[in-house]
């Protein structure tokens, strides 16, 4: 029970980086869209204001992205479960995105951004690493009559069929302690 605990100041700080980022992103964005804007800027011949909505556009992009990520970082954090599915795939994304945006910092910008990129990196990594699929099921549960392994034996508690994986081996007892007593090996199954 401590253990999950101990993982949720990780993915708040993770929840409120991004938050932040998304902010920085977006406003960054919109300023380089104003500027663009006003001075009439121009690159390599391209129109003044396609290149302005272009910075908007981006900015509502990024910043969604990055807050979107945020959410889901922050319903890690209160729901102190792992993230599944297209959540995860987002903090995947995020990953890799501080590692490009790390790596690229390095030389346009120095060592300062590279060094905040990389803690945002390792930060989504352990998010994500920390977090394990067996923590939610925990020692001793049963998920109905037949327990985790689907089969249960005698009156004493042991559990004769296959453990919680489908291995061959035993599994344990609900109090954690091996079936006593010879134990019937798993019948062959044919497809």
């Amino acid at each position: 029970m401590g253990g999950p605990v101990v993982r949720r100041p990780v993915a708040w700080v993770v929840a409120v980086i991004l938050f932040a980022e998304a902010l920085g992103i977006a406003a960054l964005n919109w300023f380089m869209a104003v500027a663009v804007d006003r001075q009439h800027m121009s690159l390599a011949g391209l129109d003044a204001d396609r290149m302005s909505m272009s910075a908007r556009i981006g900015a509502v992009v990024f910043g969604l992205y990055f807050a979107l990520c945020a959410l889901v970082a922050l319903l890690v954090a209160v729901r102190n479960r792992p993230p599944a599915g297209f959540g995860r795939v987002l903090l995947i994304s995020v990953a890799v995105v501080h590692a490009l945006l790390g790596a690229v910092s390095w030389g346009l910008v120095g060592w300062n951004a590279f060094l905040y990129m990389v803690v945002v990196l390792a930060l989504v990594v352990l998010l994500l690493m920390t977090y394990d699929r067996t923590d939610d099921t925990g020692a001793g549960e049963t998920s109905g009559p037949g327990g985790p392994g689907g089969a249960s034996g005698g009156d004493d508690g042991a559990v004769t069929g296959p453990g919680p994986e489908g291995d061959p081996a035993p599994a344990l007892r609900k109090d954690g302690t091996p079936p006593a007593g010879p134990v019937t090996p798993p019948a062959p199954t044919t497809p």
